[in-house]
């Protein structure tokens, strides 16, 4: 029985959390972020303001869509990889994991459209950015005991996510999981095979 009630309970919890996520990325697509409130993105959710915080820290949060569960979910796929697993296999499951959601909910193009003209929504999408890869970054490191190489993994793989995005969004007609997986083909065999070190 508690397993059942626990289920509905955590249903419960991303049903209101998509609410306000929704409500918060319409409201802002018609007004512009900056001319939305906390207080407005409750009420269209129909919720009390002191629901919002529990699943928000700040409305740009709630317009950015921003689930922590996700980041637990990818922490939780770098421990529970196989050993034989590559570490940049493991990173392109989870950024194909989180690219799918960003194409379900139907909204990529204009979420990113809205982000790129909002000052106030690149920096906090900056900061949850770098917070996300130091975490990975620390998890793949005690996986493979090499922070170097695992910190570059990590961003190399946010990197290609987002240019990937960025291609997306100036060809539309592309596949954004096609370039996710050439991105990681190139990054997999090495970008500048004729790199030379210290040659001019």
């Amino acid at each position: 029985m508690r397993q059942v009630e626990g289920g509905l309970r955590e249903r419960k919890k991303l049903q209101t959390r998509e609410a306000l996520a929704g409500a918060a990325l319409r409201l802002a697509l018609e007004r512009g972020p900056d001319h939305v409130t906390v207080e407005e993105i409750a009420e269209a959710a129909d919720v009390s303001v002191r629901t919002f915080f529990n699943y928000f820290p700040h409305k740009e949060h709630a317009i950015l869509g921003r689930n922590p569960e996700d980041l637990e979910r990818a922490l939780e796929r770098i421990r529970t990889a196989p050993e034989d697993q590559s570490p940049l296999t493991t990173m392109h499951l989870i950024i194909s994991d989180v690219l799918h959601g960003l194409l379900s909910d139907g909204e990529l193009s204009r979420r990113g459209e809205l982000i790129m003209g909002s000052p106030s929504l690149l920096y906090h999408l900056m900061l949850l950015s770098l917070d996300d890869e130091r975490q990975l970054s620390a998890a793949l490191a005690e996986r493979i005991g090499d922070r170097l190489r695992a910190s570059l993994i990590v961003s190399a793989a946010g990197t290609a996510c987002r240019v990937c995005v960025e291609l997306h969004k100036d060809t539309p007609d592309s596949s954004p999981a096609d370039l996710v997986d050439a991105a990681f083909e190139l990054l997999a065999q090495g970008m500048d095979p004729d790199y030379q070190k210290g040659r001019s």
